[in-house]
């Protein structure tokens, strides 16, 4: 793997300070989707990234109508015979609160103790702006780029990306690529270089359970008919057994299980199961009956409940059988299960275990597909090569049990392999309060950028331009 280009590095060593304030300026920039009083904040931040790819020197830079909140297109199409490379990004941020938890406002951002410290420091802003400036470094010390890059940046990826699947169709003809690099993710414990090779998919539902049209007097009635509370209790122990399994049928019949070098591969990372415990506070961990912690919050489909309500919530007593009730309920999928198929298997299911007395209907809220990253793409190889010339380590191959919705339409809606090429510290508080990017990570991750560029336009230092 070519090392970083002198030039670059002499480049990147002199713009540090202006670099710095300029990911301070654009942090200050409170570019929340989930809210509309900050529409125009959003509107804002984009109109800002727009002008400073012009600036830098792409062409077509965009701020692209959707049904929302704008998507952010550019373009450099001029390496000849090098592939073209998409790169997704997201500028919007989370909300706030609690806002008493943060040590100063949210956007007002600071450096301490070696950390960005502010909304989006680290998801996704930070990473954006790592984007811009390794590209920048590079039309700067030789005019052009040794890659042809298309730039997609988002601003609703932390509010469902409702309207990129449109766009993206809409948009066809200019999205053209051979591989998506998506920077929305991170770094494995301890801070060690990492490429997330494995996605979760999610199903997300409503179970509402219904008896009488209104509630009754628990001492006139209860005994006489069944109760909605009661009966969705009934039905959500009927999901999973005490092993973790989840019962419904058919569930697992599309999981891949994990290969003996997936296996190899957890296991070298050396995870400490008691130390995520108690990092967290919980008490004796729990899960699918066979498997490790990292392949259950990984590789294996999970089912839990995210809220259940019914009946009286007040102060005090009020004696009733409620006329209804209700559970939210997800499911994290995995590699070649199909949100939608599942939805029908996990409704018939809940409707055969519903009590006889009430009804029970499920609603589908939302769902996203399970991406998975081939290790032996060529971009896969060469980021993995690119973080090692870098951070000076050869990345680990981690999953996440979470899930980027937007890395499942690139895959599915285009075509394209995804590679999740991520940059931040895992103590990120990413959607917290003080949500922080180590500026190690940060400065170490423009150069990777450039080095991978470099390394997919088989350019090297001494081969010129």
């Amino acid at each position: 793997m070519t090392a970083l280009d002198p030039a670059l590095a002499a480049h990147l060593d002199a713009t540090e300070d202006a670099r710095l304030e300029s990911y301070l300026e654009f942090l200050r920039i409170p570019s929340i989707s989930a809210l509309p009083e900050h529409a125009g904040d959003i509107r804002r931040a984009a109109e800002w990234i727009a002008a400073e790819l012009a600036r830098i020197g792409f062409e077509h830079a965009e701020v692209s109508e959707t049904p929302w909140h704008p998507i952010v297109y550019a373009d450099w199409l001029h390496a000849e015979g090098a592939p073209t490379v998409i790169v997704y990004c997201h500028y919007d941020v989370q909300p706030v609160d609690p806002i008493e938890l943060w040590t100063t406002a949210p956007f007002d951002p600071f450096v301490r103790d070696g950390r960005v410290i502010g909304r989006g420091a680290a998801d996704d802003k930070g990473q954006l702006h790592m984007h811009l400036r390794a590209a920048e470094a590079l039309f700067a010390t030789r005019g052009r780029l040794p890659v042809n890059l298309r730039i997609v940046f988002e601003g609703e990826e932390e509010s469902t990306s409702a309207s990129l699947p449109g766009w993206l169709e809409a948009n066809r003809g200019r999205l053209d690529a051979d591989v998506v690099v998506i920077s929305d993710t991170g770094f494995f414990e301890g801070n060690v270089p990492a490429i997330t090779e494995t996605l979760r998919g999610m199903l997300y539902t409503q179970i509402d359970v219904v008896g009488t049209p209104t509630d009754l007097h628990s001492g006139s009635y209860g005994g006489a008919v069944e109760n909605p509370a009661n009966a969705l209790a009934r039905i959500i122990a009927d999901l999973k057994d005490r092993g973790g399994r989840v019962l419904v049928p058919g569930f697992y019949d599309d999981v891949e299980p994990l290969d003996a070098a997936a296996r190899e591969r957890l296991a070298a990372l050396g995870f400490d199961d008691e130390a995520f415990r108690a990092s967290i506070g919980a008490g004796p961990l729990q899960g699918e009956v066979g498997f490790s912690v990292l392949e259950r919050t990984w590789a294996r489909p999970t089912l839990d409940v995210n809220g259940l309500w019914s009946g009286f919530q007040g102060e005090g007593s009020k004696t009733i059988i409620p006329a209804h009730s209700h559970a939210k309920v997800s499911m994290r999928l995995v590699a070649n299960q199909d949100p939608i198929a599942l939805f029908r298997q996990f409704t018939a299911h809940v409707e055969r275990v519903c009590p006889p007395g009430v009804t029970a209907s499920v609603q589908l809220l939302g769902t996203g597909l399970p991406v998975k990253t081939p290790l032996d793409h060529p971009v896969t190889r060469a980021a993995a090569q690119a973080l090692e010339a870098t951070f000076g380590r050869a990345p680990v191959y981690i999953g996440a049990g979470g899930s980027i919705p937007v890395a499942a339409m690139f895959q599915h809606q285009l075509g394209l392999p995804v590679v999740l090429m991520g940059f931040t510290n895992p103590d990120d508080n990413a959607h917290a309060p003080n949500e922080s990017m180590v500026l190690a990570n940060y400065e170490t991750g423009i150069r990777t950028i450039c080095v991978l560029w470099d390394a997919l336009g088989e350019r090297t230092p001494e081969a010129g331009d």
